[in-house]
């Protein structure tokens, strides 16, 4: 016999009630928490901001170089002449440290986009400008340690143990150059 204070075996207590309430209460505890950390993982606009950089190449004569800041590092921009382009070339079949040709670190032969930090130690080589020493292979220049770079960015002499790095990039336009991630 059942007494009518007893609840039966299947019906609900009111100890189950608070059980459930809590653990509701709890998961929608741990949501609050983590969609604000979740969001604090994401990169903030200023270096979103610094991940992109467009650059207008239609004032670089034949020949000439500029220097642009990508991620806080000089990114070397190169108006390659004719002949340049022609001893890079040449080069494909040289025996190297880091082996590419030339074709694969140029998306157009005419513009070079190259990371200027030594592979070495990240010190700046020289090079950018006429007056510079452009070391043994008509390119850029190490002075630090004394790693000299061909006219494609690929190591060729010196200590250093990989080619200047390529960066993301594509052409935009004719005269633009988008260099990053979203390259």
């Amino acid at each position: 016999m059942t007494d009518a204070n007893t609840p039966s075996s299947n019906e609900p207590t009111r100890r189950d009630f608070l059980s459930l309430t809590a653990g509701a209460v709890g998961v929608a505890g741990v949501a609050c928490a983590a969609v604000p950390l979740v969001g604090s993982l994401a990169p903030a606009a200023d270096v979103l901001a610094l991940a992109n950089t467009e650059v207008d190449i239609s004032k670089i004569a034949v020949g000439q170089s500029t220097t642009v800041m990508w991620r806080g590092k000089p990114v070397f921009i190169r108006h390659r002449s004719a002949e340049e382009i022609e001893s890079a070339k040449a080069d494909d079949a040289a025996e190297m440290r880091d082996p590419q040709t030339d074709a694969a670190r140029a998306a157009r032969p005419e513009w070079l986009v190259l990371v200027g930090q030594c592979t070495h130690l990240g010190c700046v080589p020289s090079g950018q400008k006429m007056s510079d020493n452009k070391g043994d292979y008509n390119g850029w220049f190490c002075p630090c340690h004394g790693s000299h770079y061909d006219a494609s960015g690929r190591i060729r002499k010196g200590p250093a143990p990989l080619n200047l790095a390529v960066p993301p990039y594509k052409f935009v336009s004719d005269t633009k150059i988008l260099i990053g991630q979203a390259a």
